[in-house]
């Protein structure tokens, strides 16, 4: 049961990253004041990309809840950040990000922990 609530946290968060910088590049840079905060919320309201972003980060918040109600914190946390993996993979081959060596060095060495984590 563990790998499967891991695997919901993993690809809901990846998922709701992914969704959610598609669609803020797309809707530009908003300024930060009163009347940027209500254009920003009106943005939010009509963007379904971002609407289904704020669905699968509320999926993953409950998954991890149910995952350290069933396992130790000490492994949910290390083992969540798979996410941060799978994000880069996305951003690189959907976004066409731009991820250097370094990037995927650290992409490399979280990997490697939550592969020690596993055993």
């Amino acid at each position: 049961m563990k790998w499967i609530l891991l695997s919901i946290v993993v690809t809901a968060t990846a998922l709701s990253d992914l969704l959610q910088s598609h669609e803020m590049k797309r809707a530009g840079e908003q300024s930060v004041g009163a009347r940027g905060l209500a254009r920003l919320l009106k943005t939010i309201a009509k963007r379904r990309y971002l609407i289904l972003s704020i669905v699968c980060l509320a999926i993953s918040f409950f998954a991890f809840m149910a995952l350290v109600q069933a396992e130790p914190l000490s492994f949910a946390v290390p083992a969540s950040a798979s996410s941060f993996i799978l994000e880069t993979v996305l951003a690189k081959f959907v976004l066409k990000e731009h991820v250097g060596m370094r990037r995927g060095a650290g992409a490399l060495l979280v990997l490697g922990g939550v592969v020690l984590l596993a055993r």
